[in-house]
């Protein structure tokens, strides 16, 4: 018998409005770091100046720049097509992508929601809850692989390049161990299920002291879920491991060809700043989004990139420009696409509601149709045998009864 008291009426009760509470206060800290990142990141820019860089941008310029931004967005479903099993549409892939994308740019803890969105999207179209656990784990799982790689391969070519100093190669070598690290780790969970489930074990232990700190209850059946994670990753990586790589890659390197291409349209040359060193801070920028502090990484991206490209030897006012275009083109262009995804999707939803529902069937033999009388009922105003015929008046009844 458990020496623990029974919960209190009302305790888990009282639990929902702890968790709108603390929600409405991540959000809120959440526009105060905004606020404060585009303040202080934007009260030493000249606007008028940056202003100006856009609008000396030509036709073509902006022509290349859009199309750009279209590829980046088709992209986004190439991976899906290449987690799902079967394979997704590519239409299909576009409206989840999409929809989910201007969820997780637009609201606090919109990845959460978009997980959410992606397993109804997914479950409408006949996939299973453990094909779309799998593709939404692999699509994570390779998409963190390339934020580790990215700024190691990126500072390798700043190296080669000449311009890496110090604190640059220490930080390779700190991206190249967490890599290496995730590698492993991933393999010897896909290796053997004894190992998948002792590395749960651990990770839980290590993520219930970590919420300790912090006031949280402690994780359960981390192990399990490794386990689960092993058995419906094994297959998928060993059929897909080369096509999942090289969407995650394209998609990857699309974003950072939109930033290259707006840098140098508005006169951020190859001299002043190279392509290899804005991959590197492209890349530490996508390695600072990692962990969702705001919705699509806003302010944090801004402060990322045109901290790092003018500490590179960029004109700030250049560089303002630049990332602004980036950041209209990938954060701002994927929400408004995502609304008209969203709604087109809840518009299929409500179609095919209507015609699952059986339409009305015909009436069953012997039923008589609405308004009409039962059998052996007389009509309204027919004649009967010895009533006054229709037409006539009935007699007078006389008034006293006559004399004998």
């Amino acid at each position: 018998m458990s020496d623990r008291p029974p919960p209190a009426a009302g305790s888990e009760a009282g639990r929902q409005p702890a968790t709108r509470t603390r929600q409405v206060v991540k959000a809120a800290l959440s526009v105060v770091l905004v606020a404060a990142i585009f303040y202080f990141l934007f009260r030493k820019i000249d606007f008028a100046q940056v202003w100006a860089e856009i609008s000396e941008l030509t036709w073509i310029e902006l022509s290349t720049l859009s199309a750009l931004g279209v590829w980046n967005l088709r992209t986004y479903a190439f991976v899906w097509m290449a987690v799902t099993t079967p394979p997704v549409s590519f239409g299909r892939a576009m409206v989840m992508t999409q929809s989910t994308t201007a969820v997780s740019n637009t609201v606090y803890g919109g990845a959460a929601i978009g997980i959410g969105m992606t397993y109804s999207m997914f479950g409408r179209w006949g996939y299973s809850r453990s094909r779309t656990t799998t593709a939404v784990l692999v699509s994570g799982v390779w998409n963190s692989f390339i934020k580790l790689g990215l700024p190691v391969l990126a500072l390798a070519l700043v190296a080669l390049q000449g311009r890496a100093g110090g604190g640059r190669v220490i930080a390779a070598l700190i991206g190249l161990a967490g890599l290496v690290g995730a590698v492993v780790l991933f393999a010897l969970v896909l290796r053997s299920e004894e190992v998948a489930r002792s590395t749960g074990v651990r990770a839980g232990r290590v993520a219930s002291r970590l919420r300790a700190l912090i006031g949280r209850p402690p994780v359960h059946g981390w192990e399990l879920a490794t386990v689960k994670f092993r058995s419906r990753t094994v297959e998928l990586v060993e059929r897909r491991w080369l096509p999942i790589t090289v969407t995650s890659l394209v998609s990857h390197l699309s974003l950072y060809l939109v930033l290259l291409v707006a840098l140098r349209d508005v006169g951020v040359s190859e001299a002043t700043v190279s392509w290899a060193e804005v991959l590197a801070v492209f890349a530490f920028a996508r390695l600072a989004t990692a962990i969702p502090f705001t919705p699509g990484g806003a302010g944090v991206v801004e402060a990322v990139l045109i901290g790092g490209l003018v500490a590179a030897g960029g004109d700030r006012a250049e560089v303002t420009a630049a990332v602004l275009i980036y950041r209209a083109l990938t954060w701002g262009l994927p929400i408004l696409v995502g609304i008209v995804c969203y709604v087109w999707w809840r518009r299929e939803v409500h179609a095919q509601r209507s015609a699952e529902e059986p339409p009305p069937g015909p009436a069953e033999p012997g039923t008589p149709e609405p308004g009409t009388p039962e059998p052996g009922t007389p009509e309204p105003n027919a004649w009967e045998p010895g009533a006054p015929e229709p037409g006539t008046r009935e007699p007078d009844a006389p008034s006293r009864a006559p004399r004998p």
